[in-house]
């Protein structure tokens, strides 16, 4: 849609929208209605949802348009009893907006939907065991969203994701207990928070991580009594900071 499209009424098929033949017009009078800017007929989803914000009544008599976006923004002012019926709408735009009105009742049934937009908005919604099922879910970005709202006891589970970033998010939030058997993770990010949350007297396992930044981070917290072979690394960084730190050189301020 260009900026020229939003200054011209046309409805969903590209035709000028045409007040006087409209069903609506009385509504127009009362300012329930106003071309370019509220009405159910243009193709601007903006202006259709102004529309069903200022007539709600309409609303149910409109789930069954055949424009998506009317059904989508239909159903967020529709009466919740109506909704049930457009969880298998062909469109996925529907019936994410149908799934973020849905009952529990009815949106474990939705878990498994085709499109993972739907699914997102399904996982946005579920809580503690209902995401369980979700955890496996083939997109990644359904299950970033599941390990950003599981119980933290879930989390475990989720540790050996295939995706980093479901990990990182994971390294995040699980339990102290369990945060150290994520330290060989194959992601440099991911061992990184793993070195900046482990307790100091867990870190001695990362002291000869692949990568100079986790060992940096190492270098910089871990307990005295694990900093030795850190003074030798052949980062100069990590080698400065843990040889600063044996001497009683290092301000709280500059632990990262």
């Amino acid at each position: 849609m260009t900026f020229h499209d939003m200054d011209e009424a046309l409805d969903w098929l590209g035709r000028p929208v045409d007040c006087a033949g409209c069903r609506f017009a009385d509504r127009k009078a009362d300012g329930r209605c106003q071309p370019l800017k509220a009405c159910v007929h243009d193709r601007y989803a903006k202006r259709v949802q102004r529309f069903f914000q200022w007539n709600e009544d309409l609303a149910v008599e409109h789930l069954d348009h055949p424009y998506f976006e009317v059904r989508a923004i239909a159903v967020r002012h529709a009466p919740l009893f109506h909704v049930p019926r457009l969880m298998d709408d062909l469109d996925e735009t529907v019936r994410a907006s149908v799934a973020r009105r849905l009952p529990r009742r009815l949106l474990l049934k939705m878990r498994g939907d085709p499109d993972r937009e739907v699914r997102i908005s399904v996982a946005s919604r579920l809580e503690e065991g209902d995401l369980a099922p979700m955890m496996r879910d083939p997109d990644y970005s359904v299950r970033l969203r599941v390990a950003r709202r599981v119980p933290e006891g879930m989390l475990p589970a989720m540790m050996r994701d295939e995706d980093a970033e479901v990990r990182l998010e994971v390294a995040r939030r699980i339990g102290l207990e369990w945060l150290a058997s994520m330290a060989w993770d194959d992601s440099q990010r991911v061992r990184l928070h793993v070195a900046q949350r482990l307790c100091p007297d867990k870190l001695a396992a990362m002291v000869n991580d692949s990568d100079w930044c986790v060992r940096y981070v190492v270098a910089s917290r871990i307990a005295d009594e694990y900093l030795d072979p850190l003074t030798d690394d052949p980062v100069d960084e990590v080698r400065e900071i843990a040889r600063r730190r044996r001497a009683g050189l290092v301000l709280q301020d500059d632990v990262p």
